[in-house]
């Protein structure tokens, strides 16, 4: 069984004036977080797709998403928590065979590929887990203050994670399992509790497009990059 699970637990706060989280602002003709969900509904491979959102939010999701029997569910108070939420509903609908495999996406990340979805499949099922990256163009510095700089890593070897991130569900859940309380509480990456285990996590390339809708500037990018694709569609 592949699951995608689509989080939308954003509150809009770094989008200015916003009344609305950001999933649910105007891209186009619909909603931020229905063109990401239809990425999902439309790939031939997956086989479930879930929302995840507060639970204040959770009718007005239900209503943008009827017809289409996506399934709405609480989310968490912490990305952990609701990652954690998504395990249960799928061990619970789906039961915990090995090759299940949980997709998880930012709802904002609305130009996600049918070719990263399915890579991210593929890597999943042979190593068990993976993370959608592009190489960073700019020169990454680190510090620990937050007024001067720590370190320098070389270029060549850093890269920016986007989404989506994908695991085998056992896999996951058995690593969540083995976190202390304090790790629990620091941890916000799923793809970190892997490699603080001694776990692999491959990479998928992703796109310099699939970006996450987060500032008002990221709109006036996601509403030109959606003009580019309506054009490129009507011309095949």
């Amino acid at each position: 069984m592949i699951i995608a699970a689509i989080f939308a637990g954003g509150n809009g706060s770094r989008m200015g004036n916003s009344n609305l989280p950001k999933q649910f602002l105007m891209l186009g003709t619909k909603p931020i977080l229905v063109h990401t969900v239809e990425k999902f509904l439309i790939h031939p491979r997956v086989e479930r797709v879930i929302v995840l959102c507060p639970r204040a939010w959770m009718s007005y999701t239900e209503d943008l998403l009827v017809g289409t029997g996506v399934p709405v569910l609480e989310g968490g108070e912490t990305r952990n928590g609701t990652l954690q939420n998504a395990l249960d509903y799928t061990a619970a609908a789906f039961g915990t065979q090995e090759d299940h495999i949980l997709i998880t996406h930012d709802a904002v990340r609305p130009f996600v590929t049918q070719r990263i979805i399915g890579e991210n499949i593929n890597a999943a099922l042979e190593h068990g887990a993976c993370d959608t990256v592009i190489p960073a163009t700019d020169t990454i510095v680190q510090s620990e203050d937050g007024v001067y700089i720590f370190t320098i890593p070389e270029r060549r070897t850093c890269y920016q994670g986007q989404t989506p991130q994908t695991f085998r569900t056992n896999k996951l859940r058995k690593l969540i399992e083995s976190l202390t309380d304090t790790e629990s509480e620091i941890l916000t990456d799923a793809c970190k509790i892997f490699s603080m285990r001694g776990e692999p996590v491959a990479m998928v390339q992703g796109e310099i497009h699939n970006i996450k809708i987060t500032y008002p500037y990221d709109m006036k990018v996601a509403q030109a990059l959606l003009g580019i694709h309506l054009e490129e569609a009507e011309a095949q």
